[in-house]
């Protein structure tokens, strides 16, 4: 079964919410309708590359789902004798869609910093700057005790539940629950017209904001009433972080010249731009997708001995290496493309899941600008 392209951006948004995104970044759907039917979806770093639309094409792709900007500056004009206009033009005569998820996918848990450093073998894993909590609410539903434990798991399938690594947290009060059916009624327990006293449980438990749509639903679908009692409260207590960058250590500290090669190897870049001593040992590694210069004193700050990330100028390296940070910079797309195929098995579990049979493929095309002459 196929699913529209709203619905497969609400599956994908569940791994990187809009909300993670930071101000002003250019993400969403940029091209193509809401309600198009997908067959099959192809992801990539650079959607408005001229050999990634041709592929999108070649693939039969009904959606691109691009980590960078298809459209990132106002359009005045769509030329098609320049190869930009050319490539929005094909995109429309194919009707392919494109969204696009920036900073919320570099953000987000299991997005490009995860995916970066579970390539480098980073252990004891934490966000480099925190950015954001989740919102909490505290979901209260009173049930009676035949369907307590049924509606419990509803809840927790759905993502309730959740504190800190803990799951399925909920707390159950018994007590006696009161009501009357009036006219047109259909009570799952008791009689129209007449007060029933009823044995119920009142269960608490914490709902992500993002999440509290599917849970409410999940809950009312269990229920067995056709009135439910519940009350959903604000919290502000924070819940889990969110933040740029990772922080964690290697399994054993080695030469910054052999973690300059490792770094090469994992990431299968050509090459690598060092800064610092190749013969000081490192163990303590930042890490952070695409550009990432202005984490430079960060990562200072929490302690790491070397920083892998992209697009680092002169003088900011200079200043690094000063303070005692060394730079591995394997190129802006070297950092991000380990993320395409932890991205494309999201998809595919998650469609499993929801009994779609929709097609992700990979982009196989190389869209770094960049290279290395080695002779």
């Amino acid at each position: 079964m196929s699913a529209t392209v709203k619905q497969i951006i609400d599956i994908f948004e569940q791994l990187a919410p809009k909300r993670l995104a930071m101000e002003g970044d250019k993400i969403g759907l940029h091209i193509g309708n809401p309600q198009k039917q997908v067959n099959k979806i192809l992801v990539t770093l650079d959607s408005s590359a001229p050999e990634v639309i041709d592929e999108a094409v070649q693939v039969g792709a009904d959606l691109v789902i691009a980590h960078h900007a298809l459209i990132y500056r106002k359009i005045s004009n769509i030329r098609t004798d320049t190869p930009y206009g050319k490539g929005l033009a094909k995109l429309l005569a194919h009707d392919i869609a494109v969204y696009v998820a920036h900073t919320n996918l570099d953000i987000a848990e299991g997005g490009v910093n995860d995916a970066l450093a579970a390539a480098l073998n980073l252990k004891d894993v934490e966000i480099l700057e925190r950015m954001h909590n989740q919102r909490l609410k505290k979901l209260v539903v009173f049930v009676p005790v035949t369907h307590q434990k049924q509606v419990i798991a509803a809840m927790c399938q759905a993502g309730a539940g959740h504190i800190g690594n803990y799951s399925w947290c909920t707390f159950n009060t018994k007590g006696i629950g009161t009501f009357k059916p009036e006219e047109g009624t259909h009570p799952f327990i008791g009689e129209k017209g007449r007060l029933e006293e009823v044995e119920e449980v009142r269960v608490e438990t914490i709902v992500p904001e993002p999440r509290e749509h599917q849970i409410i639903h999940a809950m009312l679908e269990a229920h067995p009433y056709e009135e439910v009692a519940y009350d959903l409260y604000p919290l502000e207590i924070m819940g889990r972080e969110y933040g740029i960058g990772r922080i964690g250590n290697l399994p054993n500290a080695m030469t910054l010249r052999s973690f300059a090669s490792f770094v090469r190897e994992r990431l299968q870049v050509p090459g690598v731009r060092v800064c610092g001593s190749l013969n000081r040992n490192v163990q303590r590694v930042a890490v952070l997708g695409g550009s990432g210069q202005d984490w430079i004193s960060t990562a200072i700050a929490r302690g790491a001995d070397v920083f892998v990330t992209a697009d680092v100028t002169y003088h900011m390296a200079q200043d690094a290496v000063t303070a005692g940070l060394s730079i591995v910079d394997p190129g802006h797309y070297g950092t991000e493309r380990v993320v395409l195929e932890p991205l494309a098995n999201y998809l595919r579990k998650r469609f499993s899941e929801e009994n779609l049979s929709i097609d992700v493929v990979v982009s196989q095309v190389n869209t770094d600008p960049f290279g290395f002459v080695t002779d």
